[in-house]
């Protein structure tokens, strides 16, 4: 069975990394992430660029998922808010979904089984992350104060929580692997 594994979080959390773990596990298998679309410079978000954005990840991942050579489709973005993952599967035609009521996700009329994954950090540990990313140079000091401020959404998602603390990418993909099955 075709199946759609999605990885949320906070910026700097982590999910590139556990995707790029978890893709090594899931084979044959492709990861796809959602801030490949929103690569602009000057960054600018509008109503206009936000739905162009979504657009351009729902075709992605109509293709990749319609691919016979992929069992596994694994997309990362920052998705903070249940209306923006309800309004991404809507468009995917993948409206019933169901990633915790249940041990095993069922599948849509699609035949694609879905299944959402947050990765979740306390401040102190999402500090961290940042604060090790932007020595890097990959992230801008700004991206903190962004990130503390969206965690308590990522609570109320209805999606399955993966606290990263203490965890490596790898720990955290193999978790993934599991709940899948």
């Amino acid at each position: 069975m075709k199946r759609l594994v999605i990885v949320n979080g906070p910026m700097a959390v982590g999910k590139t990394t556990v995707c790029r773990e978890l893709k090594r596990l899931a084979q044959p298998c492709v990861f796809l992430d959602g801030d490949w679309c929103w690569d602009m410079e000057p960054f600018v978000v509008t109503e206009e660029t936000k739905a162009l954005v979504m657009d351009n990840i729902t075709s992605v991942l109509r293709r990749f998922l319609a691919c016979p050579a992929f069992e596994t489709v694994i997309f990362c973005w920052v998705l903070h808010q249940q209306e923006i993952m309800d309004s991404l599967l809507a468009r995917l035609e993948l409206a019933q979904w169901d990633s915790v009521r249940q041990d095993t996700a069922r599948p849509d009329t699609a035949g694609v089984q879905v299944r959402v994954f947050t990765l979740m950090a306390d401040p102190e540990s999402l500090r961290a992350h940042v604060e090790r990313d932007t020595a890097a140079g990959l992230r801008t000091p700004d991206v903190l104060a962004r990130s503390l401020e969206r965690l308590p959404l990522y609570e109320r998602m209805d999606t399955e929580k993966l606290w990263v603390k203490g965890r490596s990418p790898r720990e955290l993909a193999e978790e993934i692997m599991r709940r899948l099955g």
